[in-house]
């Protein structure tokens, strides 16, 4: 159950520029039916969400889950928090690394897995100004060489 081919619903790529992810992870969420339908068609925003640990539970916040028109009065919250499906062992490892100066975890990507909604969260250091100027630079210098090695073929 769950197996099947990867459905790509949202991804965060500010994170990816805000932080230097060292671990990933994928991870349930609890969802509400008018959420999956939603889900389905693609709309989702994460690139503000975050995850907190509380009462040995982890937490999805500010994920941004559009309501669904058909649904009337059994709508949900398009920003209510949600949780995390995560082992025991696994929340106690993430919450003592998040804990430690300069982690975050985020969410890195939402997708379907089959039928079941995954999320791939990520622990990160956060970069400083200078270390995401010295990324771009570096990426930009990474495209330009392979720019002109292609134009030398």
């Amino acid at each position: 159950m769950g197996e099947g081919p990867i459905k790509v619903i949202s991804t965060n790529r500010k994170a990816r520029f805000n932080y230097e992810i060292e671990e990933r992870l994928e991870v349930g969420i609890v969802l509400t039916g008018s959420e999956v339908k939603v889900l389905r068609s693609g709309k989702a925003e994460i690139g503000e969400a975050f995850v907190q640990f509380k009462n040995a539970e982890a937490w999805l916040f500010e994920a941004h889950i559009p309501i669904y028109p058909q649904a009337g009065p059994a709508n949900h919250m398009p920003e209510r928090a949600r949780k995390l499906l995560m082992h025991a062992k696994e929340i106690e490892k993430w919450s003592r690394k998040s804990a430690d100066r300069g982690y975050s975890i985020v969410p890195l990507r939402m997708y379907f897995k089959g039928s079941l909604v995954k999320v791939e969260i990520g622990l990160g250091r956060g970069r400083k100004n200078y270390d995401k100027r010295q990324h771009l630079k570096e990426k930009s210098d990474k495209m330009a060489m392979q720019r002109a090695m292609s134009r030398r073929r």
